[in-house]
């Protein structure tokens, strides 16, 4: 091997080589890019513990190993941080140095920080900037709690929840039951809103990102948008008993087929105690009227993600109830002129905010 990338693991290095392992080799053997690495030594302190007489760092065995089982404890879905904790209490072998152990310096959950996409992300198809249900510094409060520490106790004993770089690498490699299980995982523990924000959101302008580099990733997208949905679906099954007589009805425009943000309100709705009704795509203003009539809903909330359908004359022509029902319009496709009487929300949070107004 290179003088660069040091020897292979198990080789003794000789006599013209550096001791230990470059970076380089570390990263071919581990499947991990050199970045990685090292933002996991800068990050949490698992890194090269030798310095070669040249003054190069390097990595010796010991270091390998705890660095093989901290990836393969992120494979199996563990945060980067509690990977690198456990991986940092690893026993060295016989013979060789105990780990110079050292506190990670961030103990975030996984979030912005950890994804594909914390830099100006481009716009995927259904979710991007603040025009629509992404992150809000509107609400001090949000409906639903922040993140909690990473130290957070997960119920049951469920394993951590992987960060957006690895729900993003488990859709790119079409493998549902990884996403499943990720997405179920962080709405039980952490919500909808936190799972939309710091996983959903990210995860999607990653695939977009492929697809306006390579031309390819319609395929993720669609798993993707599938596993989220149902993950949703079985999230709002648990909701609690709704707290107010009436509930709210949630449709697309007509000739909307973007229906993602509907599903994920009406889940973030649920799990507040609201009963809700979910019309979905296309939802032909008639129809949606003939079932205000019916329900007598407290709220209606009508989504339009491209510009084709967001023509607002339709939205006055909604029957009036008796008791009144507000008309609340989320997405980035509604023009100017909403009528006076339709509120218009740009995030996920104040969406919330508009309907648990109404009920109180």
């Amino acid at each position: 091997m290179t003088r660069e990338g040091g020897p292979a693991a198990g080789e003794n290095p000789g006599a013209g080589e550096e001791p230990g392992y470059g970076i380089g080799a570390v990263s071919r053997r581990l499947g991990v890019p050199a970045s990685t690495l090292r933002t996991w030594n800068l990050r949490y302190g698992i890194g090269p513990s030798r310095r070669s007489p040249g003054g190069h760092r390097r990595y010796d065995d010991a270091d390998l190993r705890r660095l093989q089982e901290m990836n393969r404890l992120i494979r199996t879905g563990m945060p980067p941080a509690d990977a690198a904790r456990q991986a940092l209490r690893t026993r060295p072998a016989s013979g060789e140095r105990p780990s110079r152990e050292r506190a990670p310096t961030t103990a975030t959950p996984p979030g912005p920080s950890d994804s594909p996409a914390q830099a100006h992300s481009p716009r995927s198809s259904e979710f991007s900037r603040s025009s629509e249900f992404s992150r809000s510094s509107g609400l001090s409060r949000p409906p639903e709690s922040a993140a909690p520490p990473a130290s957070a106790a997960r119920a049951g004993g469920e394993p951590g929840l992987p960060s957006a770089v690895m729900l993003a690498r488990a859709a790119a490699a079409l493998d549902v039951a990884t996403v499943s299980a990720a997405l179920d995982t962080a709405l039980a523990a952490y919500g909808v809103v936190w799972t939309w924000e710091r996983l959903v959101l990210p995860v999607f302008a990653a695939v977009t990102r492929r697809q306006r580099d390579t031309g390819a990733g319609i395929d993720v997208e669609h798993l993707f948008s599938d596993r989220l949905q149902a993950a949703l679906a079985r999230f709002a099954a648990r909701a609690p008993s709704p707290v107010h007589p009436r509930p709210v009805l949630l449709a697309g425009a007509e000739e909307e087929q973007h229906a993602l943000p509907i599903h994920a309100l009406a889940a973030a709705l649920g799990a507040l105690g609201v009963e809700t009704r979910v019309l979905g795509a296309r939802t032909p203003y008639a129809a949606l009227a003939d079932a205000m009539r019916r329900l007598g809903p407290a709220a209606v909330f009508v989504w339009s993600q491209i510009r084709e359908t967001g023509d607002p004359a339709p939205l006055a022509g909604l029957p009036g109830l008796r008791p009144a029902c507000r008309v609340v319009a989320g997405g980035p496709g509604w023009w100017d002129g909403l009528p006076t009487h339709v509120i218009r929300v740009n995030t996920f949070r104040d969406a919330i905010s508009a309907v648990m107004t109404t009920l109180r």
